[in-house]
């Protein structure tokens, strides 16, 4: 295969996969061909496909496919540099959080959370944000870069701010809104997370993202929902499908504002913790981490058996308004 050709290969992310499948042969054939796709990595990346065709779609999304759509960008090359350029819009939308709650939020394209931007060390990454929310915004990436593209300036309503930088360092990151009262702006759903790859990368596996989140429904200053990826108890009543034996690596964040820490916690397993995702060797291993706001770590796991496993922050008042989930575990053919 030539550089060129491979280079294209690698731009295309799993949206771009999905949109194909979507079109051509529904839900379950594009998890085949993602399926397909993955299995040709050096170490085959087992991806069961989804049985139910209709897994519900909430607010225009599906959050089962959130979990492992990586936005690549579009990529270019520029002064012997890999570009990726990024569109982000601003937009106020409402979310059915439940059947009998909605929630007027202000996220990324429409979406809550925003899309997961992911790039290699040492790529320049370009993102073009437009402000249509009604408000002023701004966007604030974690990682490091100049001051003057620290994303803490208002953007008003109608108003395009292009921000450019490198990729560093290898790392989990994110990205929000920093305008005044932050709690408030992130509350509502502008934020997302940023995934930088070692150059090296790194060992193959079924990768997915978690953010954990909480909704102030009346304006206190307290939560009243919770959810993973942006609908509560969404994962508990579809449960996430993954292979047995299976290496699973998740990027979990936590967004959860008004609260000073969160746990996690899966059932009848353990899991390698990658701090930050700052190193290549697991810092520990537990079936339960505490995370505060805007921490976020990689956690390697895999199951041996097949079954049901539920996953959820262990105060369990936080679990039961909406951050629960389940582990679909299939057993190998």
């Amino acid at each position: 295969m030539s550089n060129h050709l491979s280079a294209k290969l690698k731009s295309w992310n799993r949206r771009q996969f999905l949109k194909v499948g979507l079109a051509g042969v529904g839900l379950t054939g594009a998890a085949l061909a993602l399926s397909t796709v993955w299995s040709k990595q050096k170490t085959p990346v087992k991806v069961p496909p989804l049985k139910n065709a209709e897994s519900p779609t909430t607010n225009g999304i599906n959050p089962l496919y959130m979990l492992r759509d990586f936005d690549y960008g579009t990529v270019k090359q520029e002064n012997g540099r890999t570009v990726r350029e990024y569109h982000f819009e601003a937009r106020t939308t409402t979310l059915q959080l439940t059947k009998a709650v909605d929630f007027a939020s202000w996220n990324i394209n429409g979406r809550v959370p925003g899309p997961t931007i992911r790039a290699t060390e040492g790529d320049r990454i370009r993102v073009i944000f437009h402000n249509r929310a009604g408000h002023s915004h701004s966007l604030h990436f974690h990682g490091i870069h100049p001051v003057e593209m620290d994303g803490v300036v208002p953007i008003r309503h109608g108003s395009t701010k292009v921000l450019e930088f490198d990729a560093e360092p290898f790392g989990v990151h994110l990205y929000h809104c920093h305008i005044p009262p932050i709690s408030r702006h992130i509350g509502k759903g502008l934020y997302g997370m940023f995934i930088i790859d070692p150059v090296q990368g790194r060992p193959s596996a079924d990768e997915m993202v978690m953010i954990m989140s909480g909704y102030d429904l009346n304006g206190d200053g307290r939560n009243e929902l919770y959810a993973f990826n942006g609908i509560p108890d969404y994962y508990k009543q579809n449960p996430i499908p993954i292979q047995q034996d299976q290496l699973i690596r998740l990027y979990l964040l936590n967004m959860t504002e008004f609260e000073p820490a969160l746990t996690f916690h899966i059932h009848a397993n353990m899991f390698q913790v990658y701090r930050t995702g700052r190193t290549l060797t697991p810092n520990e291993e537990t079936d339960v981490i505490t995370m505060g706001v805007a921490e976020r770590h990689i956690l390697e796991f895999s199951f041996r058996t097949p079954g049901m496993y539920m996953f959820h922050p262990h105060q369990d008042q936080i679990a039961e308004a909406g951050c629960m989930g389940n582990f679909n575990v299939i057993k190998n053919a």
